[in-house]
């Protein structure tokens, strides 16, 4: 892997300049384009690589649908019961339709396991040669602090998405996935979920002591706000109820949500102030029909905007009141006027215009990974779990500025709970949450009685909590190469 084939300086330029980042820097086979050691002797070097990471997620891989992770968070939102195909279309069909997961040959499965797994290499790299590079103290703090974020970050998604869900309380010995810490091609068998979650509170842990006092350049990088964040995501899936109500307050305190009128603009500038965290395309990088907004916007013209619009559930539309702007952000109609849509758009009832491209020319749109709202709800949830009379308050605080006409809720317990993930369907609709609330809360899948067409899900309208595909199979090409490695229930 430490190739030493040029100089320094030729590998931070085709990194930097080539839009190579990490991938091809951290290839596991030596190349010509890379001196590892003097990549990762100074901590401005191991900066330049940590840039490369952050490129990399939103950068496309084998497809048009393999747009980083924003084409992650389109998968498992497409996997779920609230993102609607009004008409068959080619990308991540086999996702709607969970066909894919029970195929361990899909490329559907290959994209999450595979792209995680890079970015978790890199991380590695950086985490691993920090202490030892050339650099100030603050500097290694800032670049271990969000490599250690990505690496937590990553395994996170990839144990909900191929172990079966954390259950507190008991001890979580089922199968999770490989914890790699290590850069090389050494073979690991899988590790239990607890085993997993456990070294994710570790990374995260360390991020949030490494990070304190950063502050970050822009919303593409990963500061102590982010740290927070993500522990209380994470805390919230392992049911930690006191410590996600706590990090989701420390992270949303000095924040604010946006206004109304900036809701309605597109979600697409990781310069709203309530993003904590986003990827910002920009011109020279555009990966065209491989962006996020090529897929998930509405008028971008390209075949699968302009044949197969994205929809919201429409059961999930009708609760929204009519008093609330997000009802604004999904047109009933499919009709769009607002937005002058050309005729070779083809027009569905409840689709959306949540994410909008620069223009039809121009699929660019910025990718928000974490917001503030977010913050709120996981906060809220914990709080009401808990029985603490708070809960409704930060529902309060936070609805409000969606819907001024909204009440201050007296509801409690489960309704209560059950009132704050309405809102966290509502809010978070297409941002990649979906299918991980409805496994973690230990829900069915149930797309009856809305606009879903059961000829385009294959008859899929309803999956048990109990049911196998729940634990999406490891690609048959890691078992291959890795003969640790135990396959889920075929």
């Amino acid at each position: 892997m430490k190739s030493n084939y040029i100089k320094l300086i030729v590998a931070v330029f085709a990194i930097t300049i080539l839009g190579s980042c990490s991938d091809d820097f951290l290839d596991k086979k030596p190349t010509e384009f890379v001196d590892y050691d003097g990549a990762t002797k100074t901590t401005e070097n191991l900066m330049t690589l940590l840039n490369g990471i952050h490129r990399s997620l939103y950068k496309q891989y084998e497809d048009q649908s393999q747009a980083g992770l924003g084409g992650l968070m389109e998968q498992v939102d497409i996997a779920g019961d609230d993102v609607v195909f009004p008409i068959t279309n080619g990308w991540f069909l086999q996702v709607y339709n969970w066909s894919a997961f029970n195929n361990e040959n899909s490329t559907e499965l290959r994209f999450p396991y595979r792209t995680y797994y890079r970015i978790i290499r890199n991380a590695n790299t950086i985490i691993n040669a920090t202490d030892a590079a050339v650099g100030s103290a603050a500097d290694k703090k800032i670049v271990k602090g969000e490599a250690l974020i990505y690496r937590a970050f990553c395994h996170y998604q990839l144990v909900q998405l191929f172990g079966k869900r954390y259950v507190n309380g008991v001890t979580n010995s089922q199968l999770g996935v490989p914890i790699i810490l290590t850069v090389g091609n050494d073979k690991f068998p899988r590790s239990t979920v607890e085993e997993v979650y456990v070294q994710i509170n570790k990374d995260l842990d360390e991020a949030n002591i490494l990070l304190v006092g950063y502050t970050k350049p822009n919303n593409s990088h990963l500061d102590l706000k982010v740290a927070q964040g993500l522990k209380a995501r994470v805390a919230l899936t392992q049911g930690n109820w006191s410590i996600a109500a706590e990090y989701a307050n420390k992270a949303r305190t000095g924040k604010t949500l946006m206004p109304t009128t900036d809701y309605i603009l597109g979600f697409n500038d990781y310069n709203n102030k309530e993003w904590m965290w986003g990827s910002h395309v920009n011109e020279v990088q555009t990966e065209y029909f491989g962006n996020f907004g090529a897929y998930m916007s509405r008028n971008y013209s390209s075949t699968v905007i302009r044949s197969c619009p994205k929809a919201i559930n429409s059961k999930l539309y009708n609760l929204i009141p009519a008093t609330d702007v997000r009802s604004e952000i999904f047109d009933k109609t499919g009709k769009h006027t607002a937005l002058g849509l050309p005729s070779n758009f083809v027009k569905f009832p409840y689709t959306s215009q949540k994410f909008l491209a620069v223009s039809t020319g121009d699929s660019r749109c910025d990718i928000p990974y974490m917001r503030v709202a977010e913050m709120y709800l996981i906060e809220a949830e914990a709080k009401a779990r808990l029985g603490i009379a708070d809960a409704a308050n930060v529902l309060f605080e936070f609805e409000k500025t969606r819907n001024p006409s909204c009440t201050f809720s007296t509801n409690l317990g489960q309704a209560l709970v059950d009132e704050i993930l309405l809102q966290r369907r509502i809010e978070l609709w297409g941002e990649g949450f979906r299918f991980y609330d409805l496994k973690r809360t230990n829900s069915p899948l149930d797309r009856i009685g809305a606009n879903h067409d059961s000829g385009i899900v294959n008859g899929v309208m309803q999956v048990a909590p109990t049911d196998k595909r729940w634990q999406w199979l490891i690609p048959k090409v890691e078992i291959n190469a890795n003969p640790l490695i135990e396959q889920n229930e075929l």
